[in-house]
């Protein structure tokens, strides 16, 4: 298709209101694995299980997402006993990821939990004086292997004085040193995500935020409450998730589960080994997913400088190229209209695409003849422009070899993202204050490798 007949093929398509899952309750989309850890702009694993169930029908079939951010591909692909594989660049995606993916025997884990609590339970506490720290450290002194080591890094310990109370720091501090002693791996990355899941309550981050602000009024949990309160949270979904999980992949996963912390650009499987790719991107300068997940990468010492760190994400404000040009014209348009309106975003949005493109060269790499891949975008508005970020998509599909096979325009009721922007500014805005939709509906862009 031409350009002008992309557009023409986006406008005529019709809202399919059965993709929008609108009768799917909270226990629904977060079934299973799936609640294990809070996740921005996540879709839901019906969309992954319905486009599984309508393009796949080989039952050793390989599933790939190039940003697998939380897990929903991956998750899916395991739960029907398929080979799943997938990269991200965020090694906090990676480590939730990897957990949410494996099924761990339900008694076994109970009873792992049941002791890792014992542990960092302090009995006689009195909620009104805090919790008593000398007791902590006294348990904690007597069943670390570490001596008491704290396992903040000196590096970030700054940046975690300042989201943390000194008390909150100390007990978070102890509680993850015993995660840390812990010498089941898939136990230890398990209590992981759990930590990293609640520092944002027992913090100062302001929760309504999606960028890292301070509240200084909160109030935040004291961080045993938080964990043991989600921990038996996430034993529910395990068991449920072990129960639908084949036995011969929950017993084999490491055969079936092929995932790493790296660029979406170079996938970690061979040529022509991949039957469907389900994914959904980063919106273009929309989240900076490396602030997001800040806190967790500080406490687990994920990156020696955030700075740099946060250059390697596509869809960041920190990325620019300037010797590489684009292959969409859609997305060239989009980029000279911005120039207009500000050099330096224009920059950003052009790097977003070039990246993009290389990304679905890629798709195509991995896929067999026959395979489909199915990037579910959305469209938006930054200062005045028009993003169509899915229609640039679909003529980059063809640029890579892709046939256009399929469009499907979905509400998404359902997605966590911010539904508002300041038309002016581009930022995300209260929906009293905001005069522009930021993504009302968005698309899946299907491509055939032929």
């Amino acid at each position: 298709m031409s350009p002008s007949e992309i557009l023409e093929w986006f406008n005529q398509t019709p809202i399919d209101k059965s993709w929008a899952f609108a009768d799917c309750k909270p226990s629904d989309t977060g079934k299973w694995t799936h609640g294990y850890h809070r996740y921005p702009a996540k879709f839901i694993p019906q969309l992954v299980e319905r486009l599984m169930d309508e393009y796949l029908t080989n039952g050793t079939a390989n599933v790939n997402d190039p940003f697998m951010g939380c897990g929903t591909t991956i998750v899916s692909a395991v739960s029907r006993g398929f080979h799943a594989s997938g990269t991200d660049i965020n090694k906090v995606a990676h480590l939730v990821t990897g957990a949410k993916a494996t099924a761990i025997r339900p008694d076994y884990l109970e009873e792992k939990v049941r002791h890792f609590l014992s542990q960092i339970y302090v009995p006689n506490f009195d909620p009104r004086m805090g919790r008593d720290l000398l007791a902590i450290d006294a348990d904690f002194n007597n069943c670390s292997k570490n001596n008491g080591q704290s396992p903040i890094s000196e590096k970030h310990s700054e940046r975690i004085n300042y989201w943390f109370s000194e008390s909150a720091r100390d007990e978070l501090a102890k509680i993850l040193t015993l995660i840390l002693d812990e010498t089941d791996l898939d136990v230890q990355s398990f209590l992981l995500v759990a930590f990293s899941h609640v520092l944002k309550t027992c913090s100062i981050w302001s929760q309504g935020s999606t960028k890292p602000t301070r509240d200084l009024k909160k109030r935040p949990t004291p961080p045993y409450d938080a964990i043991k309160r989600h921990l038996l949270r996430m034993l529910k979904g395990n068991a449920e998730f072990y129960n639908v999980v084949p036995s011969q992949l929950r017993n084999n996963l490491g055969d079936y589960l092929r995932i790493e912390v790296g660029s979406a650009k170079k996938q970690p499987v061979p040529a022509d080994s991949v039957d469907l790719v389900v994914s959904s991107s980063p919106y273009v300068t929309s989240y900076e997913y490396a602030d997001l997940h800040q806190l967790s990468t500080l406490w687990l010492d994920l990156a020696d400088d955030l700075k740099e760190y946060k250059k390697q994400f596509i869809g960041t404000s920190h990325k620019q190229y300037e010797d590489e040009s684009l292959l969409s014209q859609i997305a060239s348009d989009i980029v000279n209209e911005m120039v207009l309106k500000s050099r330096k975003k224009a920059k950003e949005i052009e790097a977003f695409f070039i990246d993009m493109q290389e990304v679905f060269d890629d798709s195509f790499r991995i896929l067999k003849p026959g395979g489909r891949c199915c990037y579910v975008i959305g469209n938006t508005k930054l200062k005045g422009v028009n993003i169509l970020n899915a229609q640039a998509f679909a003529e980059s599909l063809q640029h890579s070899g892709f046939i256009l096979d399929r469009l499907i325009k979905r509400e998404i009721p359902l997605k966590i993202l911010p539904q508002k922007r300041d038309e002016k500014t581009g930022r995300f805005a209260s929906k009293g204050k905001a005069d522009s939709e930021a993504y009302p509906t968005e698309y899946i862009v299907i491509g055939l490798k032929e």
